[in-house]
């Protein structure tokens, strides 16, 4: 194979001390990849007050407010301050394979031709051109996604199933396919999950979504293995093996379709055969006339809903369900950005599709030749809209804003009055200078160690200017995580308007005996600590209500701010853009070239061609399917699983061409092709972390409240992997044998 030597496929090397290092390195980065954490280090205080004290002279920072600047520098129990800073360095699948790539150069285990061949490319694998034009398709795809159209489409769709539960499965099952098949898994899961996450919970006998949400997560990755631009695990391997587009769907779309053919009455009938999960009649609790007439809002606008989106975090009764019904049955739709996007997409896999086709050379010109300036036409229209709908978004945006201020205003208020309510007389006489009784919520109510959590005052929380946001006060921070439901936050935003008149209202405040002040008074320890809270409380006051001299992180927010109320499309398309794919995707193409030099991927080439000798086609599907969808799990990912295994396949070519012992076009197609099932479908096995898709998936559902453990991901996908891939994989048996013949595999034909 061209690009290999004999040095590569030498195995005495794994016997040197940097081979072993190597590939011990490659385990524990994808165990981490697997199994992420946070390590704390721990800064001397005077480094970081000097630290913090540069950057704010030269106007990167605020000022540094107080010792109390970062409530994690106190000491839990008594309010001291520590002598360190602690941060929290995260290992994951972003840092973990870029921390082993700089160890490895370190020690010398790598050098240039592994991290050029790792980036620029080797062997028909090129990941700057993979990563451009996943990119650049994605750009394409979630701009379609920003526009409201799936959304849209679903609720077409749930419209058209009325409220027969087994139908609205069936068409939703078949919907997410159709689409995911278009335009691939991460637009699908990003409108798709939120839509589900909704839709049962504004069901009344719908009592788990597990249904829904394992079902649509499975038939996306499913759909994403048709066409090679859906995934990049499909990029890596056509490129790989030269594989026209037009080709591989063609090996592909047979496979796939059966499977979900299949799969749909297993999932219905067998793995959710439930009444609970899939009613026979879903009751849907009804939109009102008004909020059908009411003209929806687009989702990508900041405080589009005003308080609406604060409601819906909060809310998890009547309220939240009546936010989701109307998020589902009213939805936003731009019909411009819909369809224009539309058109783009399409033009752009027809294009490719044909010109991939027509290519006499493979790999002559790069992919991304057509996806970039497609999606360079989509961006610029993206920008256009925004611009000439400017003063409608940044009016909407700023209503949107002051109703969420006052809201949060209400609740500040009506939390403390709540707080003062349940506080002994005694324990609070020492803050009586505030109107309102004294209360505590708990034992500890009293004490003022946890000022981020319990605030003596919680109006301070909201004495910014009303016309700043959340993205554009640093200090907005804490008011913004009350969006979050935590241990102290139960109560729920009430659905009026509180006027100034009603923030001011005095509170009275009844007698209390002289006995009990006397008694609150006795402990020295508590006037002390009373003492150290109406400090804090002053000077944050003062911090809050001075916010201070313009800063490069102030210029930076107000900066976002203004592109999210003036662009909304463009940021919000940019935001879920998924770059983290392109530093995990170079570093492990980087790892897995070191294997390659430092002689393991030989070895692993070596045992496989044993393999295959001893089951003959047959077992090369099913030994590269169960190793492929293992690997998933245990090897970064689905990406870095195609990476490995297309290497492995490549060097085990490359051992066949050395000996002259020529291997049938049925045996390596069979072998690449039940790969490429193996890598889609590996997406939900055991493990979110088996795709990036997964991950993204699991947040979305937490945002909407929704939690899934990792032990019910596997125990739920197990069965559901099981019946796929053994579908999948039957499938493909019968098409090689039906469509491949012993003929000697020529890479330089390279006939798929």
């Amino acid at each position: 194979m061209e690009g290999f030597t004999k040095q590569d496929l030498d195995t005495g090397k794994i016997k040197e001390w940097r081979s072993i290092v190597t590939l011990i390195v490659f385990v524990l980065t994808n165990i981490i990849t697997l199994f992420p954490f946070h390590v704390p280090i721990y800064v001397p205080r005077q480094i970081y007050n000097i630290l913090i004290d540069v950057l704010s002279a030269i106007r990167v920072i605020p000022p540094r407010r107080t010792s109390t600047q970062d409530e994690p520098t106190l000491d839990d129990n008594n309010g001291k301050i520590k002598p360190f800073v602690r941060f929290q360095f995260p290992l994951n699948f972003l840092t973990a394979p870029l921390i082993a790539d700089l160890f490895l150069l370190a020690i010398s285990a790598i050098g240039r031709r592994e991290v050029h061949d790792g980036t620029i490319g080797a062997n028909h694998i090129s990941p700057i051109d993979i990563m451009v034009f996943f990119i650049t398709l994605a750009y394409i795809a979630i701009s379609i996604d920003a526009s409201g159209l799936i959304r849209y489409l679903a609720f077409k769709v749930l419209q058209k199933a009325g409220k027969v539960g087994h139908r609205l499965f069936f068409y939703l099952y078949a919907f997410f396919f159709l689409l995911g098949s278009f335009i691939g898994n991460d637009p699908i899961i990003l409108s798709g999950t939120a839509f589900l996450a909704y839709m049962t919970r504004v069901s009344s006998n719908i009592v788990h979504p597990r249904a829904w949400i394992f079902s649509q997560f499975a038939v996306a990755n499913i759909a994403s293995a048709i066409l090679v631009s859906s995934n990049p695990t499909n990029l890596v391997l056509a490129g790989a093996f030269q594989i026209k587009f037009i080709d591989y769907t063609a090996n592909m779309i047979v496979p796939v379709v059966i499977t979900a053919i299949v799969l749909f009455p297993f999932l219905l009938y067998i793995v959710f055969a439930d009444e609970s999960l899939i009613p026979i009649s879903i009751k849907m609790h009804e939109l009102s006339d008004e909020a059908k007439a009411r003209k929806p809002v687009n989702p990508n606008i900041p405080h589009g809903r005003g308080n609406v989106d604060e409601e819906d975090t909060m809310a998890d009764g009547q309220e939240g369900q009546l936010l989701s019904l109307e998020e589902i049955m009213n939805p936003f739709l731009d019909k411009g950005g819909a369809v224009f996007g539309a058109v783009i997409m399409t033009a752009t896999l027809v294009t490719l599709l044909a010109l991939n086709a027509a290519s006499q050379s493979k790999g002559e010109h790069p992919v991304f030749w057509v996806t970039l300036p497609a999606a360079f036409v989509m961006f610029c229209w993206d920008v256009g809209f925004g611009w000439y709908h400017r003063k409608e978004t940044r009016e909407i945006a700023r209503k949107g804003r002051l109703e969420v201020e006052t809201a949060r205003a209400e609740r500040a208020l009506r939390e403390e009055e709540e707080r003062l309510a349940a506080m002994p007389h005694g324990a609070g006489f020492e803050l009586g200078t505030m109107d309102g009784q004294r209360h505590s919520e708990d034992k500890d109510g009293g004490s003022g160690d946890d000022t981020g959590s319990r605030q003596p005052y919680p109006t301070l929380m909201i004495s910014e200017n009303l016309d700043q946001s959340p993205e554009s006060s640093p200090r907005m921070e804490s008011s913004f995580s009350m969006l979050v439901p935590g241990d102290d936050q139960n109560s729920r935003p009430s659905s009026h308007t509180m006027t100034a008149v009603d923030e001011k209202q005095p509170i009275s405040t009844p007698e209390i005996p002289k006995s009990q002040v006397e008694a609150s008074k006795a402990p020295n320890e508590v006037e002390e600590k009373d003492r150290t809270v109406l400090e804090r409380s002053s000077r944050e006051d003062e911090l809050n209500t001075n916010p201070g001299r313009t800063t490069l992180v102030s210029l930076t927010a107000d900066g976002y701010r203004w592109l999210q109320e003036t662009f909304p499309t463009v940021t919000a398309v940019v935001a879920h853009l998924p770059f983290a794919l392109v530093p995990f995707a170079f570093c492990m193409f980087v790892l897995v070239q070191a294997l390659v030099t430092k002689g393991w991927v030989p070895v692993f080439a070596h045992g496989w061609d044993h393999w295959v000798d001893k089951t003959g086609t047959v077992g090369s599907i099913g030994g590269m399917a169960f190793l492929s969808v293992i690997l998933c799990n245990f090897a970064g990912t689905n990406i870095g699983t195609t990476i490995l295994l297309s290497r492995v396949i490549q060097t085990w070519v490359n051992i066949h061409e050395v000996s002259r012992v020529p291997i049938s076009e049925r045996t390596f197609w069979a072998t690449v092709y039940s790969m490429a099932i193996g890598v889609n479908y590996g997406a939900f096995s055991t493990a979110f972390s088996a795709s990036l898709a997964g991950l993204l998936w699991r947040d979305i559902l937490a945002r909407k409240h929704i939690h899934v453990r990792r032990l019910d991901f596997a125990s739920v996908n197990l069965p559901i992997i099981a019946i796929a891939m053994a579908v999948g994989c039957a499938v493909l048996v019968g098409e090689v044998y039906i469509m491949r013949d012993n003929t000697p595999y020529n890479l330089t034909r390279g006939n798929p």
